[in-house]
């Protein structure tokens, strides 16, 4: 993702969420140094996702695909790019939160071995002064060497 890519990027939030991110926090990502990719066919964004990783872990802050690319495998390969990206880095664990109406996405996370370890209580707005609770998801990227063999 590069700065030109902001008004596709923001087309797809708007299709997609009802509380989109803001075109200020994707600049924020860019300048950060985060991880953040798009997915283009033919020349058109279907879809972007946003990775922080330090100390180890990485965090998968924005997964989105346009509304009219979804149940096509688009989200699966992003998804999995990400995961390949966050290993690459050395991360040992890939976190992410989710809402908990979001049934398509869980699914999605819950296939890719992706394991239920938390809920974070209304982090999410949901319109008219309300909020949603998100299941916090954790996936090992690696095997742990603790404890040492033998043990």
């Amino acid at each position: 993702m590069i700065v030109d890519d902001l008004p596709g990027v923001l087309a797809i939030e708007r299709r997609a969420y009802d509380h989109p991110w803001s075109e200020g926090i994707f600049r924020d990502c860019l300048r950060g140094g985060y991880r953040c990719r798009v997915g283009e066919r033919g020349g058109r964004l279907f879809g972007h996702a946003v990775l922080s990783i330090a100390a180890g872990e990485a965090h998968l802050l924005n997964l989105c695909i346009d509304p009219a690319h979804q149940r096509r495998g688009f989200g699966r390969w992003l998804l999995r790019r990400m995961i390949d990206e966050a290993r690459a880095a050395h991360a040992e664990t890939l976190f992410l939160e989710v809402r908990v109406s979001n049934k398509p996405a869980i699914r999605l996370y819950l296939a890719h071995g992706f394991n239920e370890v938390g809920v974070r209580v209304g982090y999410y707005p949901a319109g008219e002064g309300r909020r949603e609770d998100a299941f916090v998801f954790a996936k090992a990227l690696r095997e742990s060497s603790w404890p040492p063999a033998g043990v």
